[in-house]
């Protein structure tokens, strides 16, 4: 029997171990990861629900203006996309996302203040943890903010976000995400390579990460017994028969109180008079003339500001007595006077202008404003938008004025191409009439907004209506990208027009010509895209949403992850398309012709396919439930792992009607490759699947319970 002495000993060490706390650096790190993360939730869950609301209720309110001012700056520091911006969302989305907003400031600021005045935070007071100064007191809120803001979170951050803007990684949000992560922990890790295990953050602030069950008093010692450290350390005691650095006395640390006489600013100064009164004396001379520069360059600039306004107002003066006066009456006269308004940089000679322009009967005088307005630059479009409004709304008005202004503003948007970033045309008529046709071909016009323009009949082709800004790097947030919501582009010719990211909702494009053209992550939701040609047109990840293509033709088109739901397609000529991944759910596609299309792992759910053509069609893995195939043609469509619950096949074509007899078997078995395509596909919660169509499923390999 063992010895009864023993064996209590041995239970008091086991018991002991057990009760042993967990290492300070793991209830240190455990207590960070909490205090991330109850922060992170408190913003990510709100967030998340409001994103649900927002795609699944129907009514809409502006954005809070502090969401959108907090938006804006979020797409501007991280290089968003303009796509990213919302400006409507529904009452409770407003109302979980301004608590996102709040909420992680408010707990951080909580944790922030019992940090300061206690020395832990709720998940540090949980896990025994506790912050202190040198003297074993609370930081105090000027530590805390310097501890946790600035070195901890604000310098590692900062240096992440310099290296991801300066470098190849941006604009990449996800690079910058592993940059942030990498830089705080490794500032956090930086404790160990300090033989007092303290971090920057600690180092830099005077504090020390202790255990909150012991009681700590302050070292009245000199700096010199312990080597000037805050901490003096005992390696001689031994642990499990290994030598660790342990405390000398009951508490792991020993912390000592810094004297005030070292590095005392004040004595310092005192000791080196003479630099002191260099150092003062050379700001002040600097703070003198910097401010007499300044002053100097500051009353230059308004002088000359001054001037100019005083040089263009006399100009203005002389062109304007110069049209009024009886002897200005030959067309020379006219036309030099008419020609100086136009260099002049005033609002007052560019309405002047196109007052001239709306009351020019003259083809000669016409042709001269028109110069002269193109002259004035794009500053004189806002007038000329407004003449050209009244005169497009008037039965009454004068055809060829009408003209006129639209010869003047589409020389300028030619002549200014590339710079008519927030140029406002809305709602301008733009069509084409019996003496004027717009061609802007090859023109920039990014970031122009045209929403409600008329451009019937116009032609754009290779156009461009996007480009990068500033920073140069193409779908961040400064880009410019045109508007064209709701305008009238009838007939328009589009071929090869780089329209990429551009919203066109509910525009009519109806007969538009669009072949070649990149639309990739366009917004055309409810646009009317009838009878258009768009052979080979890019449409990757755009917005087609209840939008109208009947009858267009998109042969060898890329719709891969576009979103089509509820669109109406219906005698659509999609030959070889791309529609991988595509949203095609709830459209209608009676009478398509899809032969050849690519529509694997297509979402097709509830989407009527009625008499439409899908001969050798991809449609591996998509989701045809409740889809309509009544009298579709499936021969040699590959349907391998495609969903196929409560689709109506009535009169569905899937092998070549020679092949079968009146008694619904096969006469010839069909070639090795048709036979793949249907193998091992569930039939079995089809509708209206008769004998001839069983019989070609089983024979082929797909399954059905009356398969033999």
């Amino acid at each position: 029997m063992a010895n009864p002495s023993v064996r209590r000993g041995g239970d008091r060490n086991y018991k002991q171990a057990r009760l042993q706390p967990l290492p300070l650096v793991t209830r240190r790190f455990a207590a960070w990861a909490i205090e991330i993360s109850i922060i992170a939730s408190s913003a990510i869950v709100p967030y998340s629900v409001g994103m649900y609301a927002k795609t699944h209720l129907v009514e809409q309110v502006p954005l809070n203006p502090v969401l959108a001012v907090t938006e804006k700056v979020i797409i501007a520091t991280f290089a968003l996309p303009p796509s990213r911006e919302v400006s409507e969302v529904p009452p409770l989305t407003n109302f979980l996302w301004s608590v996102a907003l709040a909420t992680p400031i408010l707990l951080g600021s909580w944790q922030i203040y019992l940090l300061a005045k206690t020395g832990s935070t709720l998940p540090k007071r949980w896990l025994g943890v506790r912050v202190v100064t040198t003297a074993g007191n609370p930081p105090g809120l000027a530590k805390t903010i310097l501890r946790e803001g600035i070195v901890t979170w604000g310098l590692p951050l900062s240096i992440a976000y310099v290296v991801w803007r300066c470098s190849g990684l941006f604009p990449d949000p996800a690079m910058l995400t592993i940059l942030a992560g990498v830089m705080v922990l490794g500032e956090g890790i930086s404790a160990r390579f300090d033989r007092q295990r303290r971090s920057l953050h600690d180092l830099i602030s005077g504090t020390y990460v202790v255990n909150a069950s012991r009681i700590y008093a302050p070292n009245t010692g000199r700096l010199g017994e312990n080597n000037g450290q805050g901490i003096k350390w005992d390696t001689s005691t031994t642990y499990s028969g290994k030598q660790t650095a342990a405390p000398v006395s009951e508490a792991t640390i020993v912390l000592t109180k810094k004297k005030e006489q070292q590095r005392d600013l004040w004595i310092w100064m005192r000791r080196h008079p003479k630099f002191v009164l260099t150092v003062v004396a050379s700001c002040s001379v600097g703070t003198v003339v910097g401010t007499l520069i300044a002053t100097q360059l500051y009353v230059r600039t308004q002088i000359g500001s001054g001037q100019v306004a005083e040089y263009n107002s006399e100009q203005l003066l002389a062109a304007t007595k110069q049209l009024n006066a009886t002897e200005a009456n030959t067309l020379a006269q006219r036309t030099e006077a008419i020609l100086n308004l136009g260099t002049v940089n005033n609002p007052q000679a560019q309405q002047l202008l196109v007052n001239l322009l709306a009351q020019s009967s003259s083809p000669e005088l016409t042709k001269v404003i028109q110069q002269a307005l193109v002259t004035s630059g794009t500053e004189v479009l806002p007038a000329l938008q407004r003449l050209n409004l009244s005169l497009a709304t008037n039965p009454a008005a004068n055809s060829q004025q009408l003209q006129s202004t639209q010869n003047a503003i589409a020389e300028i948007l030619s002549i200014y191409s590339g710079k008519l970033t927030s140029v406002q045309l809305d709602r301008i008529n733009l069509s084409e009439t019996d003496n004027f046709s717009l061609v802007l071909n090859q023109i920039d016009l990014a970031g122009i907004e045209l929403s409600g323009a008329n451009l019937d009949r116009a032609n754009l082709a290779a156009s461009h209506w996007q480009s990068a800004g500033n920073d140069g790097i193409v779908n961040t947030f400064d880009d410019a990208i045109a508007t064209l919501n709701d305008a009238q582009m009838k007939f328009v010719n589009l071929t090869e027009a780089d329209l990429s990211r551009v919203s066109m909702q509910r525009a009519n494009l109806l007969h538009a010509l669009l072949n070649r053209a990149n639309l990739a992550h366009s917004n055309l939701s409810g646009a009317n895209l009838s009878s258009a040609q768009m052979v080979e047109t890019d449409l990757q990840q755009s917005v087609l949403t209840q939008a109208s293509l009947t009858g267009a033709d998109l042969g060898a088109a890329n719709l891969a992850k576009a979103d089509l739901s509820s669109a109406r397609l219906s005698r659509v000529s999609a030959l070889k398309t791309n529609f991988q991944l595509a949203n095609l759910s709830a459209t209608d596609w009676q009478g398509a012709d899809l032969s050849g299309a690519d529509l694997s792992s297509a979402n097709l759910s509830n989407a009527n396919l009625s008499a439409a053509r899908l001969q050798n069609a991809n449609l591996r893995q998509a989701n045809l439930q409740n889809v309509s195939l009544r009298n579709a043609d499936l021969r040699n469509a590959d349907l391998r792992n495609a969903d196929l619950q409560n689709a109506d096949v009535a009169g569905a074509i899937f092998i070549d009607a020679k092949s079968t007899q009146a008694d619904g078997f096969m006469q010839t078995p069909v070639a090795e490759s048709p036979s793949v395509l249907l193998k091992g596909v569930d039939f079995t919660n089809v509708k209206n699947l008769d004998t001839t169509q069983l019989a070609a499923i089983c024979l082929q390999g797909g399954n059905h319970p009356r398969c033999p």
